[in-house]
């Protein structure tokens, strides 16, 4: 399994443009896009340097 790093942040957008920061400054793919997390109210994203195994839906973060 490929490592996987994850951005959790308060809102959809902080969210979206820590993931593309962090995609940028490691070299790394989008691996899900930021989505709510369930009992927690926050957002989180998660990124691999690996490509995914499946085209992930959502906006392209770039």
């Amino acid at each position: 399994m490929a490592t996987v790093f994850m951005v959790q942040a308060d809102s959809q957008e902080e969210c979206a443009a820590e993931l593309a920061r962090m995609c940028a400054a490691f070299n790394l793919r989008p691996l899900l896009p930021p989505t709510r997390s369930t009992g927690t109210e926050r957002w989180l994203a998660r990124a691999t340097t690996k490509a995914p195994d499946r085209e992930i839906q959502g906006p392209v973060v770039r």
